[in-house]
């Protein structure tokens, strides 16, 4: 498939899936006779937007055609889509600005300096694909396994989905690996015309039923600050915010703040039995 198919194609499941989470009541519409499906039908959809019905079905088939933004912007309003939807959506529909490389941004030692005088926080440097670029020790002794991995291999959101029993393990792990995923798939959208993301998103899916289900779904979020709790495999729960700060191009550092002072204790463990 050719780059533009393939966006084609995206934005035909996008609009799909979206479509379906949206109820007649929701919209103030009545619900009708029985429908064969959920959500809106794609006439309720035109309706709404002010569009042709053709060119809206159109549009979520597939089919070549060019939506103007006032247009997206009407469809992003009926199907109620948040930020990071409504930014997917135009990427999807040719109105996105030029993606940045991933593989551009570089460690500097500036960052390096700063991820060590983070000492007791968890603290790593990742790209939007979620490759571990760098860390520090804290981060090492929460998450040994991850940082022993092979560089190739050190994709977080790879480890999570196909390692099965981490030393340091997230409590809420279905719903912080579906909102990873999403934010993921913003991050795609970006470079869905890249050889090495679109053989990444094959590999996952064929090694993860778990993570074929979840980006099946064509969930979006933008990265932010988190509340994560794991359970270690020694020091039992430790709780943590997460902060996600933009470095250069889509580079990011991500800094682990313990919650209470169980976490920093255990913390304390983890560092002095490293040393």
């Amino acid at each position: 498939m050719t780059v533009a198919e393939v966006r084609r194609s995206d934005l035909s499941a996008f609009l799909r899936t979206r479509r379906e989470r949206i109820t007649p009541e929701m919209v103030e519409l009545a619900p009708g006779p029985r429908r064969r499906t959920p959500g809106l039908r794609r006439e309720e959809v035109a309706q709404l937007a002010g569009v042709g019905v053709t060119w809206y079905t159109w549009l979520e088939q597939g089919r070549p055609i060019n939506a103007s933004a006032q247009v997206l912007d009407a469809i992003a309003r009926t199907l109620r889509l948040d930020g990071a939807e409504r930014q997917h959506l135009y990427r999807l529909a040719g109105h996105a600005e030029t993606p940045v490389d991933v593989d551009t941004g570089q460690v500097t030692p500036e960052m390096r300096q700063i991820l060590d005088r983070l000492a007791d926080m968890p603290s790593a440097v990742t790209n939007s694909r979620c490759d571990l670029l760098a860390w520090n020790d804290a981060y090492a002794a929460v998450f040994p396994e991850l940082v022993a991995l092979p560089e190739a291999e050190r994709n977080s959101l790879w480890h999570t989905c196909l390692n099965p029993a981490p030393s340091t393990m997230l409590l809420d792990r279905d719903h912080e690996l579906a909102r990873a995923v999403a934010v993921f798939r913003g991050a795609y959208s970006r470079h869905s015309d890249d050889p090495c993301w679109q053989d990444f998103v094959r590999r996952l899916s064929s090694e993860s039923a778990e993570f074929a289900r979840l980006w099946a779904r064509q969930d979006v979020a933008d990265p932010g600050p988190r509340e994560k709790a794991f359970k270690h495999v020694s020091q039992g729960v430790l709780r943590f915010s997460t902060t996600s700060l933009t470095a250069v191009a889509e580079i990011r550092l991500i800094v682990y703040t313990p919650t209470d002072e169980a976490t920093r204790t255990a913390m304390g463990n983890l560092l002095g039995a490293a040393r």
